[in-house]
């Protein structure tokens, strides 16, 4: 990859952000010599975002950190069908409803991320349904779908895994590719967007919207992709033991985003301070290179600082302090997640199986049973042998309830009520 000119694509490369570019000469040039729009799409099939989804959240912030314009397109109209990229089976459809309801929980998480407003670089958040359900279908077939090859679509790897393996690709999900297509010229034409990023496995979809944009007379456009991340043993970014680790903080906490930081692999920690982090590039490399136990202090520091920029440096550093109180002084902490159980089940005793599962600690009493005969379990830090163990109000702390444990980092508080 070439030295490049511009702050932007010199950022992103240096950060480890760059997979593809369509044009690199010509795209470093737009970005020296102009102020560049460029947009990155987002299915709305949830109410939040996940930390899978936080380097293209990273790439438009460090555009607008650069001096551009970054565009955050909400697929209110493609969700109604649903990207087949990759999958093994068509997405369950979601009404109009839903997927509104999933954008306004989506929107909330970018503030933090984008300056919004109305100036030349301000950031800006659009949907695809403004212009893709008013669409006459005929004439969208004859305007824009006679530009496409069926043959050339059957060739890209996202549709030719699933056909491969036996698996149906519905006519619906196969015009998914040309409405995204279609949105990229679109937002050329409303916005002046120039450039479409996104991760590596959308590099067909939209070299497809260069495509057409040249078939229908736009500037040059560009592609840039950022490569799709596993942590070093495989597991796919933003997905954790206990499911997926959300960005709103009403479906995941402030210390449980932390925590999930804090248990970064030690082969990750440079990668991920330069991906997901503003940290100074120096910084990062002296952070990586810390060895053996100090390695903790470096995830600690990733943690912290990919917390702040989502949640506030308060609960940032509430979530850090938190973590030492209860790791390193085997303190209760008020502020550990809790889980509130009517009082009255203490009176007569409440199975520890049960409450396992009530608290979320376990899917059910089984998995919890297994944990317990692994040795894994703590009530208020001491050992659990005894799966048919009954809590009761003795065990309760006046002030706090009960701390139930699994394991060294996962720890609840049980309040009753």
């Amino acid at each position: 990859m070439s030295a490049f000119r511009s702050d932007f694509l010199r950022t992103l490369s240096e950060r480890g952000f760059i997979h593809q570019i369509s044009d690199e000469s010509g795209l470093d040039e737009l970005f020296a010599k102009e102020t560049v729009t460029a947009y990155i799409g987002f299915d709305p099939t949830a109410s939040s975002l996940h930390a899978g989804g936080l380097i293209q959240i990273m790439m438009l912030h460090w555009m607008q950190q650069t001096g551009h314009r970054p565009v955050a397109l909400m697929g209110g109209g493609t969700g109604m069908i649903g990207d087949p990229s990759f999958k093994d089976e068509a997405r369950k459809l979601m009404t109009p409803e839903t997927i509104q309801t999933n954008i306004d929980g989506i929107r909330k998480v970018f503030s933090n991320y984008l300056t919004f407003g109305e100036g030349p670089r301000d950031a800006l958040m659009v949907n695809n349904a403004d212009w893709l359900l008013p669409l006459n279908y005929l004439e969208f077939l004859r305007d824009v779908g006679r530009h496409f090859s069926v043959n050339r679509m059957l060739s890209f790897d996202s549709v030719k895994l699933r056909l491969d393996r036996d698996q149906s690709l519905s006519f619906l999900e196969f015009n998914y590719m040309i409405l995204q297509a279609y949105d990229f010229v679109e937002l050329n034409k409303r916005y002046g967007v120039r450039l479409q990023m996104g991760g590596s496995d959308q590099w067909g979809n939209i070299i497809n919207g260069i495509d057409l944009g040249h078939r229908l007379g736009t500037p040059q456009l560009f592609a840039l992709t950022s490569p799709l991340l596993t942590t070093a043993s495989g597991a796919k970014m933003g997905k954790s033991l206990n499911g997926a680790v959300w960005l709103n903080p009403d479906m995941l906490s402030a210390y449980d985003f932390w925590q999930y930081w804090r248990n970064t692999e030690d082969a990750d920690v440079g990668r991920f301070l330069k991906l997901y982090t503003t940290l100074p590039l120096d910084e990062a490399a002296r952070l990586a290179a810390l060895g053996g136990a100090e390695i903790n202090e470096a995830k600690k520091m990733l943690a912290t600082e990919v917390t702040a920029m989502l949640h506030g440096r308060d609960a940032a550093e509430q979530a850090s302090e938190t973590a030492r109180k209860t790791f390193e002084e085997g303190i209760t902490a008020d502020t550990l997640p809790s889980v509130e159980v009517p009082r009255s089940a203490f009176i007569n005793g409440i199975g520890i199986l049960s409450l396992f599962v009530t608290s979320g600690l376990a899917a059910s009493n089984g998995e919890a049973r297994r944990h317990i005969q692994g040795g894994a379990v703590r009530l208020n830090d001491e050992p659990v042998s005894d799966d048919r163990r009954l809590i009761t109000l003795d065990d309760l702390d006046q002030e706090n309830g009960l701390k139930l444990s699994l394991g060294k980092k996962k720890h609840i508080l049980v309040r009753p009520v």
